[in-house]
């Protein structure tokens, strides 16, 4: 499971005004705390501020290069805006996110392929966002197709099947599920990837439901989520669920977890 951070984004409380204020040490700091727990990549997003964005962005991602060794998460729909922060981003990033939607794709593919990124797939058209699984396992697949014919390679290609929050929608769950598992059935190689939070959003003791969800995510072939690392019990959750996926052989991964005392009490 591969765990991208999203605590570097400017609608979070508070760090808008970090981002404007150019606070180096904050950002670092921010950086390097998920990065200890256990982020394997960090989601980087300043699309709040208006105007402003590819310089925000630009400067986000640099700043954080500066602090750890993990690759980026470049979140926003904004061509411009990507295409000044990949002038200073460092190995492969992940470019977060590119849709149906006609401008966006054409806006966002040529950087895709120039530069060798990663790249998140969002189920949304020009008709706007699904509504059903299968509308957004019908949206996926068209946007997939587009993507391998354009030339990006399966695995480096991120479903997301848009995460509909529950308190809206009481299908939402059930609903993701079924789309990224057909989605993956019907195009081997790629993978999937959601925002965890959009799932619970509105709702109290959101820890717990993201936490659920994200098992259940797992077992329906979700290979990658963004949420908050900072989270230990979540963390916890995902060691043992890949026990219970048969993802850790000989259990190497929630032993060495335990051991290091991240696992907390039973």
């Amino acid at each position: 499971m591969l765990i991208v951070g999203e605590r570097l984004n400017v609608s979070r409380k508070g760090m808008e005004a970090l981002v404007r204020g150019r606070d180096e040490a904050a950002i670092r700091a921010e950086a390097i705390r998920q990065v200890q727990h256990g982020a394997d990549m960090l989601d980087v997003n300043a699309g709040a501020l208006v105007g402003e964005e590819p310089e925000a962005l630009r400067w986000l991602v640099a700043t954080v290069q500066s602090a750890v060794d993990v690759p980026v998460c470049i979140d926003s729909p904004n061509p411009a805006a990507i295409a000044s922060a990949l002038e200073v981003v460092r190995g492969k990033p992940l470019v977060n996110s590119i849709s149906g939607e006609e401008a966006r794709f054409r806006g966002l593919i040529g950087l895709v392929k120039e530069r060798g990124c990663g790249v998140v797939a969002l189920c949304v058209d020009d008709e706007g966002v699904p509504a059903s699984a299968e509308e957004s396992v019908a949206k996926g697949s068209r946007l997939v197709e587009r993507l391998l014919g354009s030339g990006v390679p399966p695995g480096d290609i991120f479903v997301d099947p848009v995460v509909r929050p529950a308190g809206t929608d009481s299908g939402a769950g059930v609903s993701a599920l079924e789309a990224v598992k057909d989605i993956k059935r019907r195009h081997p190689g790629i993978r999937a990837i959601c925002g965890l939070s959009n799932f619970s959003f509105g709702l109290p003791h959101r820890s717990l439901l993201n936490r659920t969800f994200l098992v259940a995510m797992m077992s329906a072939g979700l290979d990658a989520a963004i949420l908050d690392p900072v989270d230990d019990r979540l963390h916890a959750v995902i060691k043992a669920a890949e026990v219970v996926l048969g993802r850790d052989r000989n259990c190497a991964r929630y032993v060495k977890a335990y051991r290091d005392g991240k696992l907390g009490s039973a």
